[in-house]
């Protein structure tokens, strides 16, 4: 029987992962159990923020020396999904997923978290935000699924996938080489990518067939859309890095997690309702016992594309001065944390596809009571 921890850690600086170091050296932590990090770089979540790539050559540097593997061997083998910004009261952080073994008479609960990962092959320039890539990532999703040990997919509640884009040196060596990119604009590339993530999560959950869209879908029908599917997009990956997070009657332990839509960026119901669900109660706010239960906050967002919310305008998509995606994050994230009563939360924009359009997703890891 398997076990999943959780660890919540602190940064104070992009390749800061003293805390995680620590904890390996006092062997709290196993180095060789550490399966995923998915966090939060203060960079500025865009094609250039190299926070992501700068934490992650840190990271595999730190594990490197404690597992005897070569850092080029181990990025191809934990995948370490970062989402720059942490605009407004978010806090630069990173959660450590780890895996062990257990004993079967240790069982307290009926089931409990799971944790697959996976890595599709790489994706050509020419392929990003088409079907091909569409059926890479259900293929990566599909086997992460497997990995976990996950029998039904609606025990599955958070899908986490880190995908490449086009840079304009791709885009340029693959129309060198007589391929067409879908485009060649590096930040529309990467919404083209959270969109194929989006419906490759769909499509390997059964929430839509293959005949039920086309290329030409994706940023163009957003009634298709999965709303357990958390999609990144950046530079620093050439292939589609998957997490899934269930719960599973073959795993042991405390925690669990659970998910809820979020139909706009007001939507604190479902902050409310999430927490309900682990038995944890917001009135208003989490108090500091509950909140000590929780592991792990993971929210998608995206500023309504009608220009609304609650039939007020919102001038999110129309400042040239900060983008639209900074925007929300920081709307959102005070949302949450005034809830939960802490700001290491994971609040990632682009949320094409990811939930209900305008809105998004919450997913929450936290240990269950006893009894």
């Amino acid at each position: 029987m398997k076990t999943a921890r959780v660890l919540r850690l602190s940064m104070a600086h992009p390749g800061d992962l003293s805390e995680l170091a620590r904890l390996i050296e006092s062997g709290t932590v196993i180095a060789s159990e550490v399966v995923a990090i998915i966090g939060k770089t203060e960079g500025n979540g865009g094609v250039n923020d190299f926070t992501r790539g700068y934490f992650t050559q840190t990271l595999m540097g730190l594990l490197s020396k404690h597992v005897g593997k070569p850092p080029e061997q181990l990025v191809r083998e934990i995948p370490c999904v970062l989402s720059g910004g942490t605009e407004g009261v978010m806090s630069p952080h990173y959660h450590v997923f780890c895996i062990s073994g257990a004993d079967a008479s240790a069982r307290h609960h009926r089931s409990a978290l799971a944790i697959g990962t996976a890595f599709s092959t790489p994706v050509a320039a020419e392929d990003v935000g088409r079907r091909a890539h569409v059926e890479r990532v259900a293929a990566a999703v599909r086997e992460a699924i497997k990995n976990a040990g996950i029998e039904r997919a609606d025990e599955v509640h958070f899908v986490q996938v880190k995908c490449p884009c086009v840079t304009v040196a791709r885009a340029s060596a693959a129309i060198a080489a007589g391929k067409t990119p879908l485009t060649s604009d590096p930040n529309k590339s990467m919404a083209f990518a959270r969109a194929a993530g989006a419906f490759g999560v769909a499509l390997a959950l059964d929430e839509i067939k293959s005949g039920d869209f086309d290329d030409a879908s994706l940023l163009s029908d957003f009634s298709i859309q999965s709303p357990r599917a958390s999609i990144s997009s950046g530079v620093e990956v050439e292939c589609n890095e998957v997490v899934v997070l269930g719960n599973s009657a073959s795993w042991g332990g405390d925690l669990r997690i659970a998910h809820r839509p979020m139909s706009d960026a007001l939507d604190i119901g479902g902050i409310v309702r999430v927490l309900a669900d682990l038995d944890i109660p917001a009135s208003p706010q989490v108090s500091a016992v509950d909140a000590a239960r929780i592991a792990c906050v993971l929210v998608k967002c995206e500023p309504d594309r009608r220009g609304k919310i609650r039939g007020n305008r919102h001038t999110m998509l129309d400042d040239t001065d900060i983008n639209a995606q900074r925007h929300i994050r920081g709307a959102v994230a005070g949302l949450v944390a005034g809830v939960v009563g802490d700001g290491r939360i994971f609040v990632s924009g682009g949320a094409e596809h990811q939930g209900p359009d305008g809105g998004g997703l919450i997913a929450v890891i936290a240990s269950q009571q006893q009894g």
